[in-house]
């Protein structure tokens, strides 16, 4: 005779979207779902940017998210399927994400903090091409890169605007971030770097009364930088639950030999 799963507190959120409002109804009318502040686990339905916009959220409480798919990209979710949640859920398998945490000075002077679970990225604001020096760990490795820009991307990320950039895709457990250029037209045959994970990020956006640049940490933007220093910040952290038959790891590893 089989155990009966832990029936967990859940909250439901859901996008604008009416596939993620039908979501919304169906599971309402299934479970007993609990306000937020008092969930132990936060059922998003929506693609991956309603799924970045829930990490951000809910960030403060620490609650796992166990997301399914009612949007666009659904690389973060797991499939919609209205019964048996609280059997996926005793069964998910955990990933822990660690951000980065970008900190930015504007032209004026002003500093900005965000953070990001996929990416930093530094992007030109005008029809000229960004110019920018890059430091890692104090040391300058690039005096000057015109490009369209730069990020920096975690794991996670390296499956999102880091892969459409022609950066490489990297397991989750590898240690690593991605650096990668956008668009380089100077030196153009430099196609990024891996660094630990602990590295420390500078960028220089040089020539800005005529190049200005924005930078964009997942969807938090300021504009007109200065500079900009990115890390990973291991104090901060965030739980995902994947179905066991459909894990991130797996996930990741299979994107690297798609065709």
């Amino acid at each position: 005779m089989s155990e009966t799963p832990l029936r967990r507190r859940i909250a439901v959120v859901a996008a604008e979207s009416e596939p993620a409002q039908a979501a919304l109804r169906e599971l309402g009318e299934l479970y007993a779902c609990v306000d937020p502040q008092r969930a132990e686990v936060i059922v998003p339905l929506g693609g991956d940017g309603f799924m970045l916009e829930t990490l951000h959220r809910f960030l403060p409480s620490g609650v796992p998210i166990y997301g399914m798919h009612r949007g666009s990209v659904g690389f973060l979710m797991n499939p919609y399927r209205p019964g048996g949640l609280y059997d996926r859920l005793a069964l998910a398998q955990p990933v822990v994400l660690h951000p980065l945490e970008m900190a930015a000075v504007d032209e004026r002077g002003d500093k900005h903090k965000a953070l990001a679970f996929n990416e930093v990225s530094l992007l030109r604001e005008s029809r000229q091409a960004a110019k920018l020096r890059v430091s890692v760990d104090g040391v300058v490795r690039l005096q000057e890169l015109m490009a369209d820009g730069i990020l920096v991307a975690t794991p996670v990320g390296s499956t999102a605007y880091n892969l459409s950039a022609h950066g490489p895709i990297i397991p989750l457990g590898a240690g690593v971030l991605a650096l990668t250029p956008i668009s380089a037209f100077r030196p153009r045959r430099w196609r990024g770097a891996l660094l630990p994970h602990e590295a420390r990020v500078r960028i220089d956006a040089l020539e800005t009364d005529k190049r200005p640049v924005s930078a964009v940490a997942d969807f938090t933007e300021v504009r007109d930088v200065a500079r900009v220093e990115v890390t990973e910040n291991r104090d901060v952290s965030m739980t995902l639950l994947f179905d066991d038959d459909s894990n991130l790891e797996e996930r990741v590893l299979k994107e690297q030999f798609a065709t």
